[in-house]
């Protein structure tokens, strides 16, 4: 009578798993490119012509549309972030003065940061919703969510009872310098632009005239 077992040797069980390790290895190598790796995603890139007195975003609305964001808010938030005007028109943008392309690359790709990568992935397949009035950003590729920059909720919830009035004085932090040499504060979303000022300044400013969501201020006091 046989003694032999119907369980596999030693040996044999050393070559199951070998053979196990040499198959997952070669299904790892076969992997697609974009399945095993992502690159950090790249910001369109953007097409800028200075005609005259006007600086012309060429391409805004194929920008727009490749980020999958509204170019209405696209433009709103350039307009704030840049301190100028501008209008939308046949799937561009232009803008009143001289901006040098690269301040404009500069605040797509904050808008980008901000309002469309994943916290997580690091993906732009990222949608807007709302929860309960606040705005989140939802990624389509990992499933994370995240509030819109949590410190912005804080701000539109007190605008309400932070207002900037012409002819009242406040005092300003200058945070940056325009193109035009003025000293450039911020505050209850306004652009404030102060002349005579330079960037570091603490100053107290009267607020002389508001159009759209810039102010023009002049220095008070010593």
């Amino acid at each position: 009578m046989s003694n032999e077992s119907d369980e596999p040797s030693g040996s044999e069980e050393v070559n199951s798993y070998n053979d196990y390790d040499s198959l997952l290895k070669e299904a790892r190598e076969n992997l697609p490119e974009d399945i095993s790796h992502h690159d950090r995603f790249q910001v369109p890139d953007i097409d800028i012509l200075q005609e005259g007195n006007t600086t012309i975003f060429k391409n805004f609305t194929d920008v727009a549309d490749m980020i999958n964001r509204s170019p209405e808010k696209i433009l709103k938030f350039l307009l704030g972030e840049l301190g100028t005007a501008g209008e939308k028109e046949n799937g561009r943008v232009v803008f009143k003065g001289k901006i040098s392309p690269s301040k404009i690359e500069e605040k797509m790709e904050d808008y980008i940061e901000k309002f469309v990568l994943c916290s997580e992935c690091g993906r732009p397949d990222t949608r807007l919703v709302k929860e309960n009035r606040i705005d989140i950003i939802k990624c389509d590729a990992c499933g994370a969510h995240r509030p819109i920059k949590g410190k912005q909720v804080k701000t539109g919830a007190s605008k309400k009872s932070e207002k900037l009035e012409e002819g009242e004085i406040y005092e300003l932090l200058i945070q940056d310098i325009g193109k035009e040499g003025d000293g450039v504060a911020k505050k209850a979303g306004y652009t404030i632009y102060v002349p005579g000022t330079t960037k570091g300044d603490k100053v107290k400013v009267r607020i002389n005239n508001k159009t759209g969501n810039l102010a023009f201020g002049s220095v008070v006091g010593g």
